[in-house]
């Protein structure tokens, strides 16, 4: 049975729980995801109590070049010809008494998506959670100045009022499927609620997006009631956002994509979010345009 690759660690009580989720892989661009989920286990001190046993839902053996396998393989590290470390993917449940939190922290399955839901969808069960999180990011037309466009599924149309009210809107696509679009359409057959909050960064930045952490967590804060200290945070991503700014500036034809490209991010949010507002600054006789 695909639970039996759930080992539960110690059993913490918890009530109308709730479950955050971040995968390394397919949407994780910036390392937002998993950037994301690391800075809240360390800043609400929440305990390890669950992982998923890897073996099987994993490719470790892709054909191809080295740099594609590389991609796949597990990651070790040799010193002086001795085997230091040898890291399989993890997948680790961690919980947060005070909030009636669980984070769980992994690796999208390559294999075998429906064992690997029917390891969490037990846990679940077992702890009470009503609702699911999932954490993503993904490239897209959004300069490093401005903040993350939020795009969201949701397994309940309901769903959609409570996300609205912190700026979230809704996707639509069409392409190759993620394991969290299957763990959405599988929540209907077991009375939970899942939704997807996907931040669209930057697409010229490349690795681990500070500001765009700092962006995700404090949305994520507020939808989840969390009641936690982000100055830490918001000081690394305030210089990380003036670095990349300066290094910008030192490419002129960069620069002006980029200023054209907040140009249109700001009509767009001008005109789709502020809609009202323009609409009275406009009967004021108050033209921003």
């Amino acid at each position: 049975m695909a639970s039996d690759k759930l080992k539960i660690l110690s059993r913490p009580v918890l009530h109308n729980t709730r479950l955050l989720m971040g995968l390394s892989g397919w949407m994780d661009g910036g390392e937002v995801s998993t950037g994301t989920i690391k800075y809240l286990i360390e800043k609400l001190n929440a305990q390890k109590f669950a992982e998923i046993n890897p073996e099987g839902f994993y490719i470790y053996n892709f054909p191809g070049s080295m740099e594609m396998t590389a991609l796949f393989r597990p990651h070790t590290r040799i010193r002086a010809g001795l085997i230091k470390t040898f890291e399989v993917p993890r997948n680790e449940f961690f919980y947060d008494e005070q909030h009636n939190l669980i984070i769980f922290k992994g690796k999208e399955p390559n294999l075998q998506w429906e064992e690997f839901a029917d390891c969490i969808f037990p846990l679940c069960k077992e702890f009470g959670v009503e609702m699911i999180y999932f954490i993503g990011s993904v490239a897209g037309l959004v300069p490093h100045t401005r903040e993350p466009r939020f795009l969201s599924s949701v397994s309940d149309a309901q769903l959609k009022k409570t996300l609205q009210r912190y700026g979230v809107k809704f996707t639509d696509y069409e392409g190759p499927a993620s394991f969290t679009t299957h763990l959405t359409i599988s929540c209907d057959e077991r009375d939970l609620k899942m939704a997807t909050l996907v931040a669209t960064i930057p697409a010229y930045v490349q690795g681990n997006n500070p500001r765009c952490i700092e962006a995700v967590t404090k949305r994520v804060a507020g939808i989840l009631g969390l009641q936690i200290d982000l100055d830490d945070l918001r000081a690394i991503g305030d210089d990380f956002e003036r670095k990349l700014s300066d290094a910008v500036e030192e490419q002129p034809e960069l620069a002006s994509n980029i200023r054209k490209l907040e140009e249109d991010y700001d009509n767009e949010i001008f005109n789709t979010e502020m809609g009202d507002l323009k609409t009275w600054l406009q009967q004021k006789g108050i033209t921003l345009d």
